[in-house]
C-alpha cells in the first residue's frame, strides 16, 4: 500500500458556516429573481447545497424520504428520515426539523394517496404562511402523487431545477477551496492507481484504489464506474468490470468522484499498461485528445457565450465525430451541473445559450476513438473561470509515454 494513504488533508481552513450561508443565499436570490415564493427540494445533492445537511445521500436518490422547504423569505424547515432529526443540530441554515412523510409505495402501500394528501397539506400550509400572496412554489422534483395533491390545493407548482442550477453555478472562495481538497484527494487515488497498474490486475481492482482513497479522506462516493481497458475503451461509457488488464493496453477512466465536503472531482486520464512501447495508433489517439483538450482550455475565458465557445472550439476530425463525448465542457460543483456546452454541430438540437462567468467551474472534455477502432482515449481537466482566464485545479501529469 502506498505511503500516500497516510496523508490527511487539512480541512480546517474551510469556513463551513460561511459556505452554507452563501449557498442558501444564492438559492434565495434565484427564487426572488424568478418571482417564486419558495422551493421544496428533494434531490439530496441540491438539498446538501442549499442547507449543508446530508443524510444517506445515495439512498435518498431513489427514496423520497427527505426534503426541505425554503421560503424566499422566512425560516427553513427540513423534513428528515425517522429518528434522524439530531443530524442537523447546530446547522444554522435550518430553523426547524420535522419528520418526513415518505412519498413511496414501498413505505406507504395502500396508504400512498392518503399520505400524499397529508404531505401536500403540510407543505401548502407552510408555503401560504411564509409566501403571502405569492402562489408559485418551485420543486426540483417530486413523486407524481405529491404534485397531484398540491395542485388540488390550488398551489401553482413550477419546476425548481432552473433556480437551483443557476445558484450552484457560481462558487464562492470557500467552495473553491473545498473543491481543491477534493481534487487533491482524487489525485492521490490516481497516483495509487498508476502505481498499482500492472498486467494481470482487473479493472475493478484498479478502480478500487480511487474509492478507498476517497473514503479514507472523508469523501462520499464515486458516481459512475467509468474505467475500461483495451478494446473496452472504445466506444466510451463501458463500465468497470472483472476484465484482466494486459500488457500494452490503454486504461481510460473518469473520476466522477464526490470527495470531501461532497464536492465533485471530474477529471479523466488514460494510462498505458506495461513496459513495452505503445503503438503508433495509441500515440495518435492520445495526442489528438491532448490537442483537443489543450486547445479548448486555452480558448476558455469569461464573457464568452456558450454558443461562441462551442463554435470556436477545436474542430474534431470526421473520423472521431460519431463517438464524440456529448459535451465540449460542462459545469462542476457538488456534481456535474449547469451549464452543458455541446459541440457546434449539436447546438441547434441540444444546446442552449448563456454566458461563461467568473467563479464558474467547468470540466473540459475529450474522447477520441473512431467507430470500429480498437481503443479510445479519454482526457478531461477541471478549471476555475477567473476574471482573466482559467485556473486548472489539477496538475496531474499526462502520459509521457504516449506523448512521444
Amino acid at each position: 500500500m502506498s505511503k500516500l494513504t497516510s496523508i490527511r488533508h487539512d480541512k480546517t481552513q474551510i469556513d463551513l458556516v460561511r459556505m452554507r450561508q452563501y449557498r442558501l443565499g444564492r438559492v434565495r436570490e434565484q427564487l426572488k429573481a424568478q418571482g417564486y415564493g419558495g422551493i421544496v427540494i428533494f434531490d439530496p445533492v441540491n438539498l446538501r447545497y442549499a442547507t449543508g445537511s446530508r443524510n444517506m445521500q445515495v439512498f435518498m436518490l431513489r427514496n423520497p424520504a427527505r426534503y426541505v422547504f425554503i421560503p424566499t423569505e422566512g425560516p427553513v424547515t427540513l423534513f428528515d428520515f425517522p429518528n434522524c432529526e439530531h443530524l442537523s443540530e447546530g446547522i444554522e441554515t435550518i430553523d426547524e426539523v420535522r419528520p418526513a412523510t415518505t412519498l413511496s409505495y414501498v413505505s406507504s402501500g395502500e396508504n400512498l394517496y392518503d399520505n400524499a394528501k397529508a404531505w401536500a397539506k403540510e407543505i401548502a400550509d407552510l408555503f401560504k404562511q411564509h409566501a403571502g400572496d405569492n402562489n408559485k412554489l418551485a420543486i426540483d422534483y417530486v413523486p407524481s402523487v405529491g404534485a397531484i395533491e398540491l395542485a388540488k390545493l390550488g398551489i401553482d407548482v413550477v419546476d425548481g431545477q432552473e433556480p437551483i442550477e443557476h445558484a450552484r453555478s457560481i462558487k464562492n472562495d470557500q467552495e473553491i477551496e473545498a473543491m481543491k481538497i477534493s481534487v487533491r484527494t482524487a489525485e492521490e487515488g490516481m497516483i495509487r492507481m498508476q502505481q498499482a497498474l500492472q498486467p494481470g490486475i482487473t479493472e475493478n481492482e484498479l478502480w478500487s484504489y480511487l474509492h478507498q482513497t476517497n473514503i479514507a479522506q472523508g469523501g462520499d462516493y464515486v458516481e459512475t464506474r467509468l474505467l475500461s481497458s483495451g478494446n473496452r475503451t472504445n466506444p466510451w461509457f463501458q463500465e468497470c468490470s472483472d476484465k484482466v488488464i494486459n500488457e500494452g493496453e490503454l486504461v481510460a477512466f473518469d473520476t466522477d468522484m464526490n470527495g470531501p465536503f461532497g464536492y465533485f472531482t471530474d477529471i479523466s486520464r488514460t494510462f498505458y499498461c506495461g513496459d513495452s512501447e505503445p503503438s503508433d495508433e495509441q500515440k495518435r489517439l492520445y495526442q489528438t485528445a491532448y490537442e483537443q483538450i489543450q486547445y479548448n482550455i486555452d480558448l476558455l475565458k469569461p464573457g464568452m457565450t456558450f454558443r461562441e465557445y462551442a463554435e470556436k472550439s477545436w474542430q474534431i476530425p470526421d473520423e472521431f465525430f460519431p463517438n464524440r463525448y456529448f459535451t465540449v465542457a460542462h459545469g462542476t460543483g457538488l456534481s456535474g451541473e449547469y451549464p452543458y456546452i455541446v459541440y457546434p454541430q449539436d447546438f441547434e438540437e441540444k444546446g442552449y445559450d448563456g454566458v461563461i462567468q467568473p467563479n464558474m467551474v467547468l470540466s473540459v472534455e475529450s474522447y477520441i476513438g473512431s467507430p470500429g477502432g480498437k481503443e479510445g482515449v479519454k482526457l478531461e481537466e477541471q478549471l476555475l473561470v477567473t476574471e482573466d482566464g482559467v485556473e486548472n485545479f489539477s496538475d496531474f501529469p499526462f502520459e509521457q509515454k504516449l506523448m512521444k
